[in-house]
């Protein structure tokens, strides 16, 4: 291709390729910034997923500790955000994601507070004082008890 047709070529296709770069979002369509942001968001999500997935029965890490390991550690509110968006087919042990402090991030006494803390408890994760210990079961302790066993017995 040389010439003036390919200049011409050329031309057309920056022309189209500005058209599709500067596409405001319209009824239905929606601009170029939008698929690239929403597939960004999938991307992110998915890891959200393996990572939570691979969480060791009888432990927990919390949504700081998630999003470190899915790639944007600075985005641990989008955590749960995340998890909710998980095919239902998953299973997503969703229930091993606490906040900060060891606590489960639902109201106390609410519905969810009570499954989470529920399958928490049948995993062996002991609570004092409403709190995990994250030493013993975060994710410091998956990684001691993967590697020297466990000393508790």
């Amino acid at each position: 291709m040389s010439g003036e047709n390919g200049t011409r070529l050329i031309k057309a296709c920056e022309s189209d390729l500005i058209n599709l770069v500067t596409v405001q979002a319209k009824p239905g369509i929606m601009s170029l910034d939008k698929r690239v942001e929403k597939s960004a968001d999938v991307n992110w999500h998915q890891s959200v997923w393996k990572v939570v997935s691979e969480i060791p029965s009888g432990h927990v890490l919390t949504y700081g500790e998630v999003a470190r390991l899915s790639g944007m550690p600075r985005a641990a509110r989008r955590v749960s955000q995340a998890m909710r968006r998980a095919p239902r087919a998953m299973q997503l042990p969703w229930h091993r994601v606490v906040n900060a402090q060891g606590k489960i991030s639902f109201a106390e006494d609410s519905i969810g507070w009570k499954q989470q803390k529920s399958k928490l408890e049948d995993e062996g994760v002991i609570f004092l004082d409403g709190k995990i210990d994250l030493e013993q079961y975060g994710y410091r302790g998956a990684v001691d008890r993967l590697l020297w066993g466990d000393f508790s017995s």
